[in-house]
């Protein structure tokens, strides 16, 4: 049976992102399209984790096709989400996946500045995909910490790619996520938030991982 690959990219990130360019190329060698949704859907201000769980149940093809998420960052998150949901998902691939997000994120904004985007109902955030700043709703925040991740327990098999110099989501979240779920293996890489230097050993690990033969074809 077909598959279809749908692509989650990260935090005010886009589909033009180097690893997503990179797998999107990768795929197209072995005549496989990976999908990838604009998760910013042309309004970043009013992004929230919701709205990606929506957007992205949309693209799923019809209920008999196994749909395989590869997720980065916030979109690792994200995919994660949407396979406790889904029954459609058969397998997940998360690069650096956000686990524990706002406990990572928040304190480097500091109680002030959240407390000013309490206030003001928006907070300046830097648009890697943009190259600029943009507005970003408060909603954004009181979303994302209705979501619980140790209610994650469907046994969904999991491919974890991690850097172990990661700056932005420490690898000891991921690490502490695979150790309660024996349906998840994480692979440590010598490598950054970006995993810019390690993208052939991810497209290595992911087309073991999806059985996707020796890529010769």
């Amino acid at each position: 049976m077909l598959n279809s690959y749908i692509y989650l990219h990260g935090f005010a990130s886009s589909p033009q992102s180097t690893k997503a360019q990179d797998l999107s190329d990768r795929f197209a060698q072995i005549q496989i399209k990976l999908k990838i949704p604009d998760l910013n859907a042309g309004d970043f201000s009013h992004l929230t984790i919701t709205r990606q769980l929506e957007q992205v149940t949309a693209e799923f093809p019809e209920h008999s096709v196994p749909v395989t998420l590869i997720g980065s960052s916030l979109g690792g998150l994200t995919s994660a989400y949407l396979a406790q949901q889904n029954p459609q998902v058969e397998r997940l691939v998360l690069l650096a996946p956000a686990f524990g997000f706002l406990s990572h994120w928040l304190p480097k904004l500091g109680a002030e500045k959240i407390q000013l985007w309490q206030q003001e109902q928006y907070l300046l955030v830097h648009h890697y995909g943009e190259r600029r700043e943009l507005p970003l709703n408060y909603n954004f925040l009181t979303d994302a910490a209705q979501y619980q991740e140790n209610l994650l327990q469907l046994p969904v098999p999991t491919l974890i790619l991690h850097g172990q110099q990661d700056e932005v989501i420490p690898i000891q979240a991921s690490r502490d996520f695979a150790v309660s779920r024996p349906w998840v293996e994480l692979i440590e890489l010598d490598s950054d938030h970006a995993l810019a230097n390690v993208t052939s050993e991810i497209w290595q690990a992911i087309r073991s991982f999806c059985q996707l033969g020796n890529g010769d074809w």
